[in-house]
């Protein structure tokens, strides 16, 4: 049994995939099956460590991306398109799988493409409340179609749609309290608050953040992921902040990227979220935590919008806009949940009551199923 997973290369795309791999292995030894082989094809194999911890074969293919306004770039990434398919053709061929399952995005539109050609059944998933233009083409032709919000079941054929929430990986859906208080050298009795950025990091966020620390540090601890890009910024100018104005530097604790370990003890310990509106929120669900929740002003299709305001909607979450995010208004609703017990134990319950837990198995179940017809 062969499987081929791909997406766009970004962490929305890339680790419920991994979700799903960690459950086609489960099931693969539960049931006593050939442990599929299974293939990552996309522009970058993104984490490497995690393809590797779940035996996935990286495969590279170019991609082009199509942009939504006017670009000498859209003419460069059409030739790349045509080779990325051209690519696929060649792997796909190759390979023969049983079965792709896409998680959409630019990255995944040659796979798809030659998985049609060749007549591979395609599984896709969309993790966004407005579904990406890559999904809505590909649902077309997908045998089966696996969505994360109620409102994006109706972009595509109602017989092979099924709401059944976002695949978040095993791990980071278990949060860990014992001993993340050492090892994130916090105060054990000052509440935490996780701030979270995407992937990349939200610079927006991080600068109010960093305006409303000397406030902020008075009353909570801060695990900050501020991105890769930002993190030596966020170091820099809280230290000039805190240091200067004789504050306590330590409930500061800024990161560039939160590792999966690092993570999961952030949660374990964190009593508030502020985050984009990504595929994070799911993971805040599988957590319980409530949140405030912050979307990109100019998503594609205005895609963060929709999932903040469809999450805040379950009680679970507020929505605090980009025009609206200063630091006294940020520091307001913190204060707003954190001194409100009978609020934060309500958007606990409703956090907890949004998150679906078997995503990544109900998708997986259904790629054996497909893929062992398929064999035949």
């Amino acid at each position: 049994m062969k499987i081929v997973l791909t997406g766009g290369g970004t962490a929305g795309h890339f680790y419920p995939l991994i979700a799903i791999a960690e459950e086609l292995h489960k099931i693969a030894e539960t049931e006593k099956l050939l442990h599929p082989e299974i293939f990552y094809m996309s522009v970058s194999p993104f984490d490497k460590k995690a393809l590797f911890e779940n035996n996935i074969t990286f495969k590279h293919v170019f991609s082009g991306k199509l942009r939504r306004y006017l670009s000498v770039l859209n003419i460069i990434d059409v030739f790349i398109l045509c080779l990325g398919t051209i690519q696929a053709l060649f792997k796909l061929f190759n390979l023969y799988p049983d079965v792709v399952i896409s998680k959409g995005g630019y990255a995944s539109v040659p796979v798809v493409f030659a998985a049609r050609i060749f007549r591979i059944p395609i599984i896709i998933h969309e993790s966004d409340a407005i579904p990406g233009r890559s999904n809505i083409w590909a649902g077309k032709f997908a045998e089966r179609i696996a969505v994360s919000w109620d409102s994006a079941a109706s972009f595509f054929p109602k017989e092979k749609t099924a709401v059944v929430g976002q695949p978040v990986r095993r791990d980071i859906a278990n949060p860990i309290k014992e001993g993340a208080y050492e090892y994130l050298k916090l105060e054990e009795h000052i509440p935490v608050i996780l701030v979270l950025g995407g992937s990349q990091g939200a610079e927006i966020i991080n600068n109010v953040i960093l305006d409303a620390l000397p406030q902020l540090i008075g009353k909570y601890q801060l695990i900050h992921q501020t991105g890769v890009a930002h993190i030596k910024n966020a170091e820099q100018m809280s230290f000039a902040i805190l240091k200067e104005g004789g504050l306590e530097t330590g409930r500061y604790k800024p990161f560039g990227y939160l590792h999966t370990l690092a993570l999961r003890m952030s949660a374990g310990v964190a009593s508030l979220v502020i985050s984009r509106a990504g595929s994070t929120i799911f993971e805040i669900a599988s957590w319980g935590l409530p949140s405030i929740i912050v979307p990109i002003t100019k998503s594609n299709g205005d895609h963060q919008r929709k999932n903040a305001f469809n999450y805040a909607r379950s009680g679970a979450a507020i929505v605090m806009e980009e025009k609206n995010l200063t630091p006294h208004l940020l520091l307001s609703e913190i204060n707003r949940i954190m001194e409100n017990s009978a609020l934060q134990e309500e958007m606990k319950k409703q956090a907890q009551g949004f998150f679906r837990k078997d995503a990544a198995l109900k998708i997986a179940r259904e790629a054996i199923r497909i893929a062992l017809k398929h064999e035949k």
